[in-house]
Order: structure tokens, then C-alpha cells, then sequence
């Protein structure tokens, strides 16, 4: 899939709109920049990208594409102690992965020197100084959101004195934290943000790429609005926490200025109930193993959704499907679960797999024959066409398809009771057969040979088909089966670390013993299935020749399905 593009059945009336795209359009329509586009994505790599990142993500290159533009990724290294290599490679791997690739590759510490002249040039102006209060102190003084700020008392220090010692300070002359660089705005602003902010800081510390030539580094509303203003960006588009920064954000570019000024124009941010978006919390999450690493599928990161079994298509679908807002609100995962049944459906080829199994012996099956039947390998999509699998007297079947005593309403197999095998024969329990501590551990069974393919010729009905395995060809396997990774809907609610409190204890249920059929037997990591009446699954990195690993991806039930039709029915 190329930049912005979309799957080739998806037509021009399912395109999204939305505030931005007519903020866009109308700015091509009416020649600014030259009708030029150009947005940008700018993580900081400091972390794994998430599924809000994709929101993003999706919308910034997207726009850049339909409107024939340019969407630049830049990476936001301006804080040496958390950013590593390796969140930079994984973020480049998961945007290369949801569809996307980038015109131009860009770091804010290429701008390093850039940054610095810009600074020198607003302390000549008088529009910065170097500030010596400490950090508890600037605070202190810069006020409240109803009482304003007060002045510093380095406020006024001369223009030649703040050169000297920002000169210094790059030098390496002065500990953390001795000195910071203000912008010198307004102490008395009703948007705190403008009241003196600092724009560099002295931090003794290597950075992944420019190694120890800085010791001090640019905070990020000073660096971001001028790296967009040197890329030639048209549209900065950011979430909403950065709406009152957005007069900062044009403060600097308009006192320096320059000659690309940007449009800063926000949007809600993506929150997904049952999970968690901050960084800080999924670090918490990994670095005290209460999950699996950063691409653990019960995580919202996409290289967890990755592992899941997700497709790129479906979370593009899903960020098409809950739009661009300008108020945030918090989006059901059962959206998000519906995207990818749809996507899977059309897409996932089908295959068996007892997850629980029962061991069935047919009694007046040949003991020396086996069979080939045909399997179709997707309902949705003839093209998949059909595959064989084999038949013989031993099965599987899952253990909780049979009730030696059934209740109400189930139609399963049952003492005397005739079910269907998919693809097979109609067969009758006969008995049962009980170990020492008098569990049933086999089914005897009869079947009808003149049922073969799944149809009476006498024309007699049977109320529920069974999916199977022929223990002689079944490989065995590991199943991982996947749940929510909180039990709260809203676990962000939760004042500082209480979220922990409510992670989900069966968020994993690992299986082992369970029984796939040979198709199964070797996957390649990351081959998508549906196992027929169970669920979408993928194969986990973790599979072996000799043991394959399949994830759960979601179940074959549809919550968002239902939900859409209450509120359809609801007339909202």
C-alpha cells in the first residue's frame, strides 16, 4: 500500500471528512502556500507507538495524499535521557507496517544549531533571557490560573549578560539546572503557557545521535514550531492538549520572523476503554512484567495489536470509522474488535482446531481407511478455493460440545442425539467411555456413510454442526487466548498508579494439548486463521516446527455489531 492510499474496494463516497479536511481544502481552494500541503508526524522516541499514535498517523499522511502534498516523519529527539535507537527503528517498522511511507526523514537534533541561532537571535531582540531561578522557584513564580505571575528577578538582566551566559551554558560551564534560557512574553497572561516559558535547559547528558556535543537542549514548543517552519509545513496538525500551547506555538514564529508560518489546528486525541494510551503507564506496565514486553498482545501498542493478529487494513478502516473530532471523547474497543472480524472475515482463510479435546472413536468406521474430504477455505471469497482434510475413525472434538446430560436448549452431541461434522458425516453417541476417577475421557459413535458431505438423502434435519480433527493427522499445539487487559472500562480514571488495581487476572489463558488440523501445523509467524465456530487467530513468532503457537485475535461474537443495532433501533 503506497502513502495515504486506501484498499482498491473502497470507494471515493467512503472517504472521510472533516473540520481538517475543510480546513485544508479550503486553504488549497483559496491558493495559501501556493495550494501547497505538507504535514508531518512527529513522534518523540522515547517509547512504542500506540493505537492513538495511528489516529494520527493515519490522518497526517492521509491528508498529505489527498491533496497531492507531502508528509514529512520527524523524529522529536530533544530529551537525551529517554530516547533510545531502538524506539526509533520500531516506530519507522510500525508506520512502514500500517501502509505509510514518508517523503522526508527528519530529527529535531539535526536542527541542533539552527535552534541555537534562533535563541541568540530572540535574546538580542530582548525577547529572551537567561534565567537563574531554580525550577521550584520559576514555578512558584509564574503564578496560577487565576492569579498571575510574577516578574523574575533575572527578567531584565542585559542582553550582553544573558549572551555571555548562554554561551557559557553551552560551553558546559554550569550544572544542571543552574541556568535556563525564558522566552520573555507576558508574566500576567491568562494562558500560562506565555508567561516567560523556558526554551532551553542545561542537561549534562549523551544523546543517541548527536552524541556530547550539546549539554543543553531545546524544550519542545520552541523546537517544534520552527522545525515545521524549516520543513515547510502547511498544516501542523496536533492532538488537543496542545491548544493552548498553539499562541506560543505562533508567538515564536512570528517574532522570529520566519518565512513558513505554519497552521497549528488540533484535534481530539484517541482514548479506547479497558486500556491504557500513556506512555509513562505502558512503561510502568512492561518494566514491572505485568505483561510481556511492548508487543504483549493484550497491549494497545501496535506492535502488540501486530501480535495479535490485527491487520494494518483494519485499524485504517477503524480510524476512517471514528473520524476527526474536536472533542475528546473515549471510543468502545468493541469498535476497534469490530474492524478487524470484518477485515479477517473477508480475508482470514478458514481451518479446525479443538481447543479442548475429547477423544471420539467411530465404531463402525474402517479401522485401516482414511479419508480426504473438502474444506472450503473462505465462504466470503470463492478465489480461496478448497483444501483436503483427512477423515479417519479416531477424532477430536471439543469437550464442551458433548453433555452426557444435556440441558435445555442444547443441540450438541448427547447419548443418543445425531449431530453433523463439518465437511463429514452425520454421527450418533453410543456410550461413553469413563477413567478411574469416572471422567469421560472418549465418545463411541456411529455414523450414517450415505451422509458424507454433511446432507441426508433421506432428507432428515440435525440441529448442530460440530467442528473436528483426525487424532492421527491433528498436530498438536499451544493456543494463547487473549482477554481485555483491565476489567474497568475507564482505568485512566484511577488517580495516579491505582489503575494497576484493576488489571484483568484472566487476561491470558494458556493452552496447551490442543489439536489443529495438518494445514495448521507449520504457519508462518503472523499467518492469520479463523478456527471455524471459535475465533480469529494469528501465529505467534513463538511457534516452532514442532509446536505451533496461535494467538487469539478476537472471538467470532460481534458486541459493536449488537451495539450498532440498539442504537439504530434507538434512533440515535
Amino acid at each position: 500500500m503506497t502513502q495515504g492510499s486506501r484498499p482498491a474496494d473502497r470507494g471515493s463516497a467512503d472517504k472521510p471528512d472533516d473540520f481538517i479536511r475543510a480546513r485544508v481544502r479550503g486553504d488549497v481552494a483559496g491558493g495559501r502556500n501556493g495550494g501547497r500541503v505538507a504535514t508531518r508526524f512527529p513522534p518523540e522516541p522515547n517509547g512504542y507507538l500506540h493505537i492513538g499514535h495511528a489516529k494520527a498517523i493515519c490522518l497526517n499522511f492521509s491528508v498529505a495524499n489527498e491533496y497531492g502534498g507531502s508528509c514529512n516523519l520527524r523524529f522529536d529527539d530533544t530529551n537525551p535521557t529517554k530516547e533510545e535507537v531502538e524506539y526509533e527503528e520500531a516506530i519507522q517498522r510500525d508506520i512502514r507496517w500500517l501502509g505509510f511511507e514518508w517523503d522526508g526523514l527528519f530529527y529535531a537534533s539535526d536542527y541542533f544549531e539552527a535552534l541555537y541561532d534562533f535563541a541568540v537571535r530572540l535574546i538580542r531582540m530582548g525577547k529572551a533571557y537567561v534565567c537563574s531561578l531554580t525550577a521550584d522557584e520559576i514555578r512558584e513564580y509564574r503564578g496560577t490560573l487565576t492569579a498571575p505571575g510574577r516578574d523574575s528577578p533575572y527578567r531584565n538582566r542585559p542582553v550582553e549578560e544573558s549572551l555571555d551566559l548562554f554561551q557559557r551554558m553551552r560551553d558546559g560551564e554550569f550544572a544542571d539546572g543552574e541556568h535556563v534560557l525564558r522566552a520573555r512574553i507576558d508574566m500576567a497572561s491568562g494562558n500560562v503557557n506565555m508567561r516567560d516559558p523556558t526554551i532551553y535547559r542545561i542537561r549534562h547528558a549523551s544523546h543517541y545521535r548527536a552524541g556530547d556535543r550539546w549539554c543543553i537542549y531545546p524544550m519542545y514548543d520552541f523546537t517544534h514550531c520552527l522545525s515545521d517552519s524549516m520543513e515547510g509545513i502547511t498544516h501542523s496538525l496536533c492532538s488537543l492538549e496542545f491548544e493552548d500551547h498553539r499562541p506560543l506555538y505562533d508567538w515564536f514564529l512570528d517574532e522570529l520572523d520566519v518565512e513558513c508560518h505554519p497552521q497549528q489546528i488540533e484535534f481530539a486525541r484517541l482514548n479506547l476503554t479497558y486500556t491504557v494510551m500513556s506512555k509513562r503507564k505502558l512503561l510502568q506496565l512492561v518494566r514491572n512484567a505485568h505483561v510481556d514486553g511492548w508487543d504483549d498482545p493484550r497491549l494497545p501498542t501496535l506492535g502488540g495489536l501486530r501480535r495479535r493478529g490485527y491487520t494494518p487494513e483494519s485499524i485504517r478502516a477503524f480510524c476512517d470509522q471514528i473520524g476527526i473530532a474536536k472533542r475528546n471523547s473515549t471510543v468502545d474497543v468493541a469498535q476497534l474488535e469490530h474492524a478487524v472480524r470484518e477485515d479477517l472475515n473477508r480475508t482470514a482463510p478458514r481451518a479446525m482446531a479443538v481447543l479442548d479435546p475429547i477423544r471420539v472413536v467411530i465404531e463402525n468406521y474402517p479401522e485401516d481407511r482414511t479419508e480426504e474430504l473438502d474444506a472450503i477455505n473462505n465462504p466470503e471469497d470463492a478465489a480461496m478455493g478448497t483444501r483436503k482434510v483427512p477423515f479417519s475413525r479416531v477424532l477430536y472434538i471439543e469437550r464442551g460440545d458433548f453433555r452426557e446430560d444435556p440441558p435445555r436448549k442444547f443441540f450438541r452431541l448427547a447419548p443418543g442425539r445425531e449431530v453433523r461434522l463439518r465437511y463429514a458425516y452425520f454421527i450418533t453417541c453410543t456410550g461413553v467411555v469413563r477413567d478411574e476417577s469416572g471422567e469421560v475421557v472418549e465418545l463411541r459413535c456411529t455414523y450414517d456413510p450415505a451422509t458424507r458431505g454433511g446432507s441426508a438423502p433421506d432428507g432428515r434435519r440435525v440441529k448442530s454442526t460440530l467442528h473436528w480433527v483426525s487424532a492421527p493427522h491433528a498436530v498438536e499445539a499451544e493456543v494463547r487466548l487473549y482477554d481485555r487487559l483491565f476489567t474497568k472500562e475507564a482505568p485512566d480514571e484511577e488517580p495516579g498508579d491505582g489503575y494497576v488495581a484493576y488489571l484483568n487476572p484472566d487476561s491470558l489463558e494458556v493452552r496447551k494439548g490442543c489439536r489443529v488440523e495438518p494445514a495448521l501445523g507449520a504457519p508462518s509467524p503472523g499467518e492469520r486463521f479463523q478456527f471455524e465456530r471459535v475465533g480469529y487467530f494469528v501465529a505467534d513468532p513463538d511457534s516452532t516446527p514442532e509446536r505451533p503457537v496461535f494467538n487469539r485475535t478476537v472471538t467470532l461474537r460481534d458486541a459493536w455489531a449488537r451495539i450498532e443495532r440498539s442504537l439504530a433501533s434507538a434512533g440515535r
